[in-house]
């Protein structure tokens, strides 16, 4: 088996923000993730994260919010796609 595009998505906002989202449905795990699913997420501005979301080899799943990291539970590709834009939603006041 062969990597398959999931999802590719590309918003960019009027204010010139930009929301990414890169995911992959991989042969086999991402050490030390437990899942067959390989991603990247990312909110900001030209050079400037800031939300982002990945399973980094080596580092497994985590995200990234206005320049910390945090752990990160995988449990699905919609949950986290719905956690990635209610992050984004929330930086964004609302809107």
């Amino acid at each position: 088996m062969r990597a398959e595009l999931v999802i590719r998505y590309r918003q960019v906002y009027a204010d010139g923000a930009i929301a990414e989202a890169v995911v992959w449905k991989v042969p086999t795990p991402v050490p030390p993730s437990g899942h067959s699913i390989k991603y990247r997420l990312f909110y900001g501005r030209a050079g400037v994260r800031l939300i982002g979301y990945d399973n980094e080899r080596g580092k497994g799943d985590h995200r990234h919010i206005a320049g910390r990291e945090y752990s990160y539970i995988f449990e699905s590709i919609d949950q986290l796609m719905a956690d990635f834009i209610a992050d984004i939603t929330a930086l964004r006041g609302g809107s």
